[in-house]
C-alpha cells in the first residue's frame, strides 16, 4: 500500500469511527436520557419500584393528579379524584378513567412528570397504565389504576421540607409503536386472569424473597394453591402464619396479597399488591406452575421467615 493512501486511512478510519459513534448515540439518545431521568428524577421523572417502602410517616402529603390529552387522539381522560393525601410509604391505589370516542381501536402512551421537580427522585410507582403502550377498542371505557408512594426521605430533602403538595400530570398521545400495545380490556371487572403477566409480575414484584423450587427469604411456591399454610419443611414460618389452619385456595391468597397483615394478624410479610387485575394474574400464574411442576426442590432453612 502506498504511503499516501495509509495517510489517508489514518484521517478517514478515526473520522469514521466518530460518524459512527455520534450516529450511535443520536440513535440511542431518547433511551439514555430515559434512563438517565428515571435514576435521577430529572425534570419530574417518578421512579419505578416494586414493593412498599419499609417504614412510613406521620408526615402527610396531598397529591393532585392533572390529566391532559393531546391533539389528534380522541379519547377522554380524567382521574376519579383529583386529590389524594398520603403519609409519607404510605402505599396508594388511585383510579384514572380512559374511554376511546372513536369508531376505531387505538393505541396510546402516556408522558407523566411531578412537580415540584425535586419531588421526582421521591415518587415511587409500583404499578401504572404509563409502563406499557395500551390500547382502547372503539367507545370502550377502561378504569386504570395507579399504585404509587412518596418515600419518607422526601422530608428529609432541604428542597423538599416546604413542600406539602405535588402534582402528578399525564399526557396522553398517539402511539408510535401500536405493534407493542397491552389491550386495556384487561382492567375490566370480567377479565380472565393472564398467568402470562402473572410470570412477569412475578418476577419484578417476588423473585426478591421467592423462587418457585427453593427457600429464601420467602418459603419455595411450587404447588402452594391447595397447600396448608406454614408447612414447607425447612422453612422458619411466623407463628401467626403457623397456626392459622389455612388451605391456599385461589380465594385465601387473593387476600392474602391484597393485604398480608390483615388477613392474618401477626404475619410479617412486607408486600401487598393492591390491584385485583395483578393479583388474580399473579394466582394463576402461581396455579398455572404449580400443575407444570410438583417437585420438591430445596429445602434448606431460610434465617427469618418473612411469613
Amino acid at each position: 500500500m502506498k504511503p499516501s493512501y495509509r495517510k489517508h486511512l489514518n484521517v478517514l478510519l478515526p473520522a469514521f469511527g466518530a460518524l459512527g459513534i455520534m450516529l450511535g448515540l443520536v440513535a440511542y439518545s431518547p433511551k439514555i436520557y430515559r434512563v438517565f431521568c428515571s435514576a435521577t428524577g430529572y425534570g419530574g421523572t417518578t421512579q419505578r419500584a416494586y414493593a412498599d417502602p419499609t417504614v412510613t410517616s406521620k408526615k402527610t402529603v396531598t397529591v393532585v393528579f392533572d390529566t391532559n390529552v393531546a391533539p389528534g387522539l380522541p379519547w377522554r381522560f380524567e382521574p376519579e379524584q383529583r386529590t389524594v393525601t398520603v403519609h409519607l410509604g404510605e402505599q396508594k391505589m388511585v383510579f384514572f378513567t380512559a374511554e376511546n370516542l372513536s369508531d376505531e381501536s387505538i393505541v396510546s402512551h402516556a408522558t407523566y412528570n411531578v412537580t415540584p421537580t425535586t419531588s421526582g427522585p421521591y415518587f415511587n410507582k409500583i404499578q401504572c397504565f404509563c409502563f406499557n403502550e395500551e390500547r382502547l377498542d372503539p367507545h370502550q371505557k377502561i378504569e386504570m389504576p395507579v399504585v404509587f408512594f412518596v418515600d419518607p426521605a422526601f422530608a428529609e430533602d432541604p428542597d423538599n421540607r416546604a413542600v406539602d403538595t405535588i402534582t402528578l400530570s399525564y399526557t396522553l398521545l398517539r402511539s408510535v409503536n401500536p405493534s407493542q400495545s397491552k389491550n386495556l380490556a384487561r382492567f375490566l371487572p370480567n377479565a380472565p386472569p393472564d398467568p402470562v403477566h402473572g410470570k412477569q409480575l412475578f418476577s419484578e414484584r417476588c423473585t426478591a424473597c421467592h423462587e418457585l423450587d427453593a427457600n429464601k427469604t420467602g418459603p419455595r411456591l411450587a404447588g402452594v394453591v391447595g397447600r396448608k399454610a406454614g408447612t414447607v419443611p425447612g422453612y422458619h414460618y411466623s407463628p401467626a402464619l403457623q397456626n392459622a389452619g389455612l388451605v391456599w385456595s385461589g380465594d385465601n391468597l387473593d387476600r392474602w396479597l391484597a393485604d398480608p397483615k390483615k388477613f392474618v394478624p401477626g404475619a410479617r410479610m412486607p408486600v401487598r399488591v393492591l390491584d385485583a387485575p395483578s393479583r388474580h394474574d399473579l394466582v394463576a400464574y402461581l396455579q398455572s406452575a404449580g400443575q407444570k411442576s410438583n417437585r420438591a426442590g430445596s429445602n434448606k432453612a431460610a434465617p427469618g421467615g418473612e411469613f
